[in-house]
Formats: C-alpha cells, sequence, structure tokens
C-alpha cells in the first residue's frame, strides 16, 4: 500500500489500499502521443505482459482500444453518472485551454477536452501526467494556445487542476516528466500502484526513485566534466556542459541508469542532454549552445556556489590527466 509519498519536504499520509486490479483510463491531449510509443516500445515486460501480469482493466486507450463507439460511449456515460469509478488516470499531453479560457481547441465529441479532463480528475484515485507536456505545459506553455500541466505550469505550482488539488487516495498528481517518458518509468510506477510500493515524491510531484538524479549520473563523460575538458564542436570526447549546452548536470532523470533500448543515452552517442525532464523544457535558448558569462556558465550544476564552482573548476583543470586532455581514454 502506498502510505505517503514526499512532496515539498512535507510527508502526506494515506490511508487508502490499493485495489489488486486497476481501471485505467489513457487519454491524449495536446501533445504529439511520443509517450505513448515509447510506453510500447517496453520490453521487459512489454504492454500486454504489463498490463495481464498487472491484472489492468483498459477503459481506454486511443491506440490500442478495441471498444465499438457505443461500447465506449457507454463507458464514458457511466463515469458520468458515478456508477463506474477510475483507478488510475493517464494524463498523455498538456490541458489545451485557448483560445480565450475556452478550451476550444482541443474538443472531445464537440466539447472542450479540459472540461472532460476535470470530471475524469474527480472520479480517478490516482493521477499520472505522462510526459513533460502533461506535467508542465510542454512546448505550448504560455503561448496562444494557453497549455498547461495539470498541477504544475512550467515551475509555478497550480496547473489545471491547482496546487490544492488531491486525487481520490489523497496524492497530489504523479509526474512522470520526460519527452518522451521513459517507458520503465511507466511500468515501475504502475506497477508499484498495483504491489503497494512506497514512493516519495520530490519538490516537482516526480518520484525520487527515478527523478531523485541528475541525468549526468551515469554519464560515460563524468571525468571530463570533473577535470573540466571541454568539448568545442561534436564529434570530440569531451564534456558537453560548457560549450554545446549539454543540461545533464541541470536536470533530473535516470536517462543513463535505465538507458534508452536498453543500452544508450543522448550523452552516451554524442549529443547533449536536452534536459527534456525540466519543468522549462524547451527552453526559450538554442539546444546546442551553454549560456555563459566569459566561459563560466550561467546555470551551475545543482547545489553548488559560483565562487566555489569557480575555485573547484581551476584546479581541476590545471589537474587534468594527460589521457583526458589527449582524449585517449577510449570512451
Amino acid at each position: 500500500m502506498i502510505k505517503s509519498f514526499l512532496m515539498t519536504k512535507q510527508r502526506h499520509s494515506v490511508k487508502e489500499t490499493c485495489p489488486m486490479s486497476l481501471k485505467l483510463y489513457w487519454l491524449q491531449c495536446g501533445g504529439c502521443g511520443g509517450d505513448t510509443w515509447s510506453f510500447f516500445n517496453g520490453e521487459s515486460p512489454n504492454v500486454v505482459e504489463l498490463f495481464s501480469s498487472l491484472d489492468i482493466e483498459l477503459l481506454w486507450h486511443p491506440s490500442i482500444s478495441s471498444n465499438r463507439q457505443k461500447d465506449q460511449e457507454k463507458i464514458d456515460e457511466d463515469l458520468m453518472s458515478g456508477s463506474l469509478n477510475i483507478d488510475v488516470l493517464c494524463i498523455e499531453g498538456s490541458v489545451l485551454r485557448g483560445p480565450g479560457g475556452t478550451g476550444m481547441y482541443d474538443r472531445i465529441r464537440g466539447k472542450p477536452k479540459k472540461d472532460f479532463v476535470a470530471f475524469l480528475a474527480k472520479r480517478a484515485q490516482y493521477i499520472l501526467a505522462i510526459g513533460t507536456c502533461a506535467s508542465y505545459g510542454g512546448i505550448g506553455a504560455n503561448t496562444e494556445i494557453e497549455a498547461t500541466g495539470l498541477q504544475f505550469l512550467r515551475w509555478e505550482k497550480g496547473g489545471f487542476l491547482g496546487k490544492e488539488f488531491r486525487s481520490g487516495s489523497g496524492l497530489p498528481v504523479v509526474n512522470l516528466p520526460g519527452c518522451p517518458c521513459h517507458c520503465d518509468i511507466i511500468a515501475g510506477t504502475l506497477t508499484a500502484l498495483v504491489s503497494g510500493t512506497h514512493l516519495e515524491l520530490g519538490e516537482y510531484n516526480t518520484p525520487l526513485e527515478w527523478y531523485g538524479m541528475m541525468v549526468h549520473q551515469g554519464c560515460t563523460r563524468n571525468e571530463y566534466h570533473e577535470y573540466r575538458v571541454e568539448d568545442w564542436k561534436f564529434g570530440e570526447k569531451g564534456c558537453m556542459f560548457f560549450h554545446l549546452g549539454c543540461h545533464g548536470p541541470l536536470a533530473h532523470g535516470p536517462c543513463n541508469k535505465l538507458l534508452w533500448n536498453k543500452r544508450s543515452s543522448k550523452t552516451r552517442v554524442g549529443v547533449p542532454c536536452f534536459g527534456c525532464t525540466r519543468p522549462d523544457f524547451p527552453q526559450q535558448y538554442p539546444f546546442f549552445e551553454t549560456r555563459n558569462i566569459e566561459g563560466i556558465p550561467i546555470e551551475l550544476p545543482e547545489g553548488i556556489s559560483r565562487a566555489h564552482y569557480l575555485a573547484y573548476k581551476g584546479m581541476a583543470a590545471a589537474a587534468a590527466p594527460k589521457r583526458l586532455t589527449t582524449r585517449k581514454t577510449g570512451i
């Protein structure tokens, strides 16, 4: 049973017992559908094996549900009447409130989808925001489409449902950011809900099991970073944080732990981390440039002061081993 979550350094106790089987409703809102395809690429287990082993009853998913239209309308009618409730509501994509707060940019059966989201949220025991758009607003935040996350708008708590919202279990929305979210995170979170595994949420309602680390952790270029051996152009073997826009030391996520396709990540193939799990993604500056003042990044790794950083990196660069400065590590 999930008894408590850690949120913004405060512990919330929940006495609900998680059901042994779950009714799951997956609704796509304003987004590209990439989180769905990431989820479908899971292998151990795949989606069919996961749902079967967890005894998940799928009420709706736009890509894999085989319900006839009248049958799906009956399910939605039962939800509206209160004769059917949802154990887990998965929202993929941001909630679109435009134009002018009407929500008519994204409709379902001719009505604003945002109203349907608000209604389903009242029926759900647990709510998962799948991907960065659902979590924080994503690419459409602060634009004319008025996109927002379920309980955050970028860094600001509140979002569509409001900062005080709690689902039927007494929990806030559980954010699973990423563009897309890793399939193992989605599967792991659903497994935790069924098995009753205790999870802890961080400041932005993300499970610390996966978002309690930086993308930088596990990066094969870590040693280059520590000694400030810098990449100035793509194809080199140094650290991409200082000049090429890498967000690895700035973004929370398990990309270098879980790996993509069980074998790699952006940084392992020489591509800077875009910081896609951050509330401000996509950032309003170039992906492949590090904003800096006289060679010192404006945004420093989490938890370090600028004075300490300058002193530490200056000494580290002077002490860099020759095998690193000559890029002869084989990485």
